[in-house]
This record gives C-alpha cells, structure tokens and sequence, in this order.
C-alpha cells in the first residue's frame, strides 16, 4: 500500500507512522504536514512542507496515486472558541478529504476522533457536536471506504511524546497504570502501537463497522 499520512509530529501520528515503516506490506509513506520531521531518512518516507491545509491545490499532482489516508491531526477544545476548534477540526478535515477523494476514489480514508463523539450532532458538548459532523460528512464522501477511530486513553510507547510537556509528564508517571488498563479494561485504554496497527489492518482487509471504538482498536 501506498499511505499519506496527516499529523505525523502529533502523538497519535508518530505511533501511526512508527507503524507504517515497519510494515513491510507498506511500499511508500507520505506525510504532509507544516512543520519537518524529527525522523532519519528512510527510503519509503516522503515529506511534503505545506501551509495551507484549507487549500491543495498547489500540491495535487503529489497526492494522487495513494491507497489509504490515515488522518491523525486534532486539537483540544479546552479554552478554544467554537468557531476556532469547528475550523482547526472540521474545515481543515474535510478540505483535505474532499481533495483526496476527488484524487484517489479508491482510497481509504481513516480519521482519529474521540470517544464520546456525537453523531446526533445535538448533543450538549461543542467538541463533540463537531466531531460528529466530522465524522457524518466524512462517510458521505464518495471514498472506497472511511472509517473513524474513536480512541479512549492512548498510551505512548517506542518513544513517542505528547507535545505537551504536562502530559508527556503524566504518560511517564502513569506508564505501569496505563498498561495495567490497556489489559484489563480495553474499552477504555489503547496505545499508539495498537492504533497504527489497526489503522493498517483496516485499510488493508476493511473492518464490519466504520466506527470503532478503543475496543474496536485493539481487537483489529
């Protein structure tokens, strides 16, 4: 398979990209994203440096030919205005979408939300109601085939780090607890191993269910 991947710097992205290079079913990895990677050089890893990711224009011819997008970028709502986390989530989303769905109508698409998402898009939480348009309009595009993960916890393993120094302080601290859960309470608890594996899985072989919960995740 040929991969783009989206949000490579992030923490879930890091573990998804960790996951694609060692795949040897894998045949090339590109990842877009506005800042450059802290990886070495590898032979099926590519780079594109892009800036704005409401527009592709500029870079369309590089994105076609692709089997799957594993779609990793996402903020925290947390002190965010409605309209700001609606565009860094569902705008920014939905324009790379409809870009590689016009590209690449074979491809599969897989996005990273959240549990908890609302796809009534009634509900009482802001983030939620967005995600879960996010997600409605997503499934409405003319992919192969999407599926969203819904991830409860994640724990960081081989080296991955949360951007976030409050946090990455507590996936330390927290390391033995978190592995404790990931075993006996998997609806709750997954890792960044477990999700990139599942997103290469679901892209290869497909998956009953286009939405999966943490659950979900570990059993791919």
């Amino acid at each position: 398979m040929k991969i783009i991947l989206f949000g490579a710097t992030g923490m879930v992205g890091q573990g998804v990209l960790r996951e694609c290079l060692l795949d040897s079913g894998i045949e090339s990895v590109l990842v877009v994203g506005r800042s450059p990677l802290r990886a070495p050089p590898q032979p099926q890893l590519r780079e594109i440096l892009h800036q704005d990711f409401t527009d592709y224009s500029d870079i369309e011819p590089q994105l076609t030919g692709y089997d799957a997008c594993f779609f990793c970028l996402g903020v925290s709502s947390i002190g965010m205005e409605a309209e700001r986390y609606r565009h860094l989530t569902y705008d920014i989303t939905l324009a790379a979408a409809k870009t590689l769905s016009r590209l690449n109508p074979q491809m599969v698409f897989v996005y990273v939300t959240g549990r908890g998402t609302d796809s009534t898009e009634q509900g009482a939480l802001m983030w939620a109601r967005v995600k879960g348009k996010t997600e409605n309009d997503l499934l409405k595009l003319p992919f192969k085939a999407a599926y969203m993960f819904r991830p409860a916890g994640i724990q960081p393993l081989h080296g991955v780090r949360s951007k976030m120094a409050w946090a990455q302080a507590i996936y330390v601290g927290a390391a033995p607890l978190l592995s404790l859960l990931n075993r006996v309470a998997p609806k709750y608890m997954t890792t960044t191993e477990q999700v990139g594996r599942a997103m290469i899985k679901v892209a290869r072989d497909g998956y009953p269910k286009a939405v999966l919960e943490s659950d979900d995740i570990n059993r791919v």
